[in-house]
């Protein structure tokens, strides 16, 4: 049988996407020949070498509408162009090209929706552009056969709104064992302190993190590394400057995957603290809580359904019931003094035996070969 080839498209610069990697490297084990776009910026890192190619493209334009727009006449030329039989679209910003291109070229589509797209706090206060949104979503996604998405509370919001089949693939990581040749001292932090580590690629406004940099003033003995981007970054930066945490708060910057969980498994505890602000952030089951699981650190987390779930159910950490700076120092605080009990040891080995890439894959190639089967 001739080999199938996808074309997974994504509007971001492809580097630090874990799950478009995890993803586009399982269809390509399994036999598929797999092409992935996305787009160039000025501060992008190298993508690395990959089994299969990757094109990222410089745009004109590269946020607001016009960027969409751009993004979305540009890839749909590319698709209708390009030898292919499965489109594959990455959230909704890509899904307008895939699905006019699917119509057109007539093949499947699988849209993966990282995430309640029209809830998402960037789009509070902008009326005309989430409703824009919302009507580019209604028209195609009822239209839609081939749907996934992350965990089963953000499937169980698009059933219940459109009455549609949705797969859920968790975004697991790979199998990580940290064989660690480095120390604190590599990352310019100290040795002398616990490392409480809050990494991520959307260190955004409203997840928590200026609460936890205000915890600090209450844990003793301890530094908090934040390890990522965002656009909350700068303003954590002036607040930890107007705190005098500035010897209590390390900054630093995106690296590749494999350096970061380097630097999280010397941590002592993880957070994941987003804000119940919005459905997005209800609903959210972020990738840094399996990174620490990976890594073996013990976490503290909102208390949000899906973080609950799973911390509850493997014993993996402590869940915040008070928000504030000080409520989230006390987690903090019992974490760290307790972190090498064996108990909580055993806890992480057990959900890192479970919750990895190898078992969750199986879904994605089921779902893919029984395209295949129908095409």
């Amino acid at each position: 049988m001739r080999q199938k080839r996808i074309i997974v498209s994504a509007t971001n610069d492809l580097a630090t996407d874990q799950r478009l990697k995890r993803h586009c490297s399982t269809l390509h084990e399994a036999g598929y020949i797999v092409v992935l776009t996305g787009r160039l910026l000025a501060g992008s890192l190298p993508i690395g070498d990959r089994p299969y190619p990757a094109r990222r493209v410089r745009h004109i334009f590269n946020r607001g509408p016009l960027f969409y727009a751009e993004y979305n006449i540009r890839l749909f030329f590319y698709l209708l162009f390009r030898k292919c039989d499965i489109f594959h679209a990455n959230d909704l910003d890509t899904l307008p090209a895939n699905f006019m291109a699917s119509l057109i070229r007539r093949k499947p589509l699988v849209y993966d929706s990282h995430e309640l797209f029209t809830e998402v706090p960037e789009l509070a206060g902008r009326p005309v552009i989430r409703k824009t949104w919302e009507i580019i979503e209604k028209l195609i996604f009822r239209r839609l056969r081939y749907i996934i998405t992350v965990n089963s509370s953000i499937a169980r919001e698009y059933e219940k709104k459109y009455r549609k089949k949705i797969i859920v693939i968790r975004n697991l990581p790979f199998k990580y064992h940290p064989g660690n040749n480095l120390t604190s001292l590599n990352f310019g932090l100290p040795e002398d302190q616990k490392l409480i580590i809050l990494q991520g690629a959307g260190i955004n406004k409203d997840r928590g993190a200026e609460e936890a940099v205000e915890a600090m003033q209450y844990i003793d003995n301890a530094v908090l590394v934040i390890a990522g981007k965002g656009d909350a970054v700068e303003g954590l930066k002036e607040r930890v400057t107007n705190s005098s945490l500035a010897s209590r708060v390390f900054f630093i910057p995106a690296m590749p995957y494999e350096r970061l969980m380097k630097l999280t498994s010397l941590c002592d505890c993880g957070l994941s603290v987003d804000k119940d602000s919005n459905l997005n952030y209800r609903y959210s089951l972020p990738n840094k809580l399996f990174d620490y699981i990976m890594a073996g650190i013990p976490v503290v987390v909102s208390d949000l359904p899906e973080l609950r779930k799973i911390v509850e159910k493997y014993g993996l950490g402590l869940i915040i019931e008070d928000f504030s700076p000080k409520g989230i120092a006390e987690k903090i605080n019992l974490i760290i003094s307790h972190r090498d009990t064996e108990g909580r040891r055993d806890c992480l080995r057990k959900a890192a035996e479970e919750l990895n890439w190898d078992n969750e894959k199986k879904i994605l190639i089921s779902l893919y070969n029984s395209i295949t089967r129908d095409c």
